[in-house]
C-alpha cells in the first residue's frame, strides 16, 4: 500500500515540475502499480474463499484499488502547497478556532476507517491563516493511514510551522471501526486525543477556554 501511495505522489511531482515525457514515464510506471494492486484484491478474495470472476467481484478489484488510491491521497498532499498564499497580516490578539470540522481517516495497524471530528484553535501573533485552509490541513495528514495520536500532534505541528502563532490546540473526537466491528467490538466507545502548544500548554486559562469551547454544546 505504501508503495502505491508513493508512486501516485511520483505521479503527480512529475507533473508539476517536468516535461510531458518525464509524466508519461510515471503515468507508466502508476498503471504498472495499479495492476500489481488490482492482484493483490484478486488474491484476497480468492484466499477469503470468493470468486473473483463471479458477477458481483469482477470489478472489485479495479475499485478497491482506486478506492484507496483516493482514501490515502495525504500521502501526495503537502501542507505548504495546500495553504498557498492564504495568510494575511493581521493584529487580531484572540482566539481563532474552527470546530467540528470532519475527518475520515484509517488505522494503519487493521487498515479499518476511523472517523469524527477535529477542533482546531489558535492565537495569532500577527498572521492569520484562511478558515477554509484547517480543514484542509486536517485532510493532509487524515487521509494517511495513521494512528489518532500521531493525527493530533501532526495537525498542531502543521499550524505552528505555518503561522508560528501564539499558541495552538487541536482536539480531535474519534470513532473507530477496529474497535466496533472486531475484537472487543463496543459500539459506543469514542477516543479523544490533545495536542496542545504554546499558550495553550502553558497557560490554564487559555487550555480551559478553548476545551470549553471544544466540548461545548452543539446547536
Amino acid at each position: 500500500m505504501p508503495n502505491m501511495t508513493a508512486d501516485i505522489a511520483a505521479l503527480h511531482a512529475a507533473r508539476k515540475a517536468t516535461g510531458p515525457d518525464a509524466c508519461e514515464a510515471e503515468a507508466g510506471k502508476s498503471s504498472d502499480r495499479m495492476v500489481e494492486f488490482e492482484n493483490l484484491v484478486r488474491k484476497e478474495l480468492e484466499l477469503i474463499g470468493e470468486d473473483p470472476s463471479r458477477e458481483g467481484l469482477v470489478k472489485t478489484p479495479e475499485r478497491v484499488a482506486k478506492a484507496m488510491a483516493w482514501l490515502t491521497r495525504g500521502y501526495e498532499l503537502d501542507v505548504a502547497e495546500v495553504v498557498g498564499d492564504a495568510v494575511f497580516e493581521e493584529e487580531h490578539e484572540s482566539m481563532v478556532m474552527v470546530r467540528d470540522i470532519e475527518l475520515y481517516s484509517m488505522c494503519e495497524h487493521h487498515m479499518l476507517p476511523f472517523f469524527g471530528k477535529a477542533h482546531i484553535a489558535y492565537i495569532p501573533q500577527g498572521r492569520i491563516v484562511g478558515l477554509s485552509k484547517l480543514p484542509r490541513i486536517v485532510e493532509v495528514f487524515a487521509r494517511r493511514l495513521q494512528v489518532q495520536e500521531r493525527l493530533t500532534e501532526q495537525i498542531a505541528q502543521a499550524i505552528q510551522d505555518v503561522l508560528q502563532p501564539e499558541g495552538v490546540g487541536v482536539v480531535i473526537e474519534c470513532e473507530h471501526l477496529c474497535m466496533m466491528m472486531r475484537g472487543v467490538e463496543k459500539q459506543n466507545s469514542r477516543t479523544i486525543t490533545s495536542a496542545l502548544k504554546g499558550s495553550f500548554k502553558t497557560d490554564p486559562a487559555t487550555r480551559d477556554e478553548f476545551l470549553r469551547l471544544a466540548h461545548g454544546p452543539r446547536r
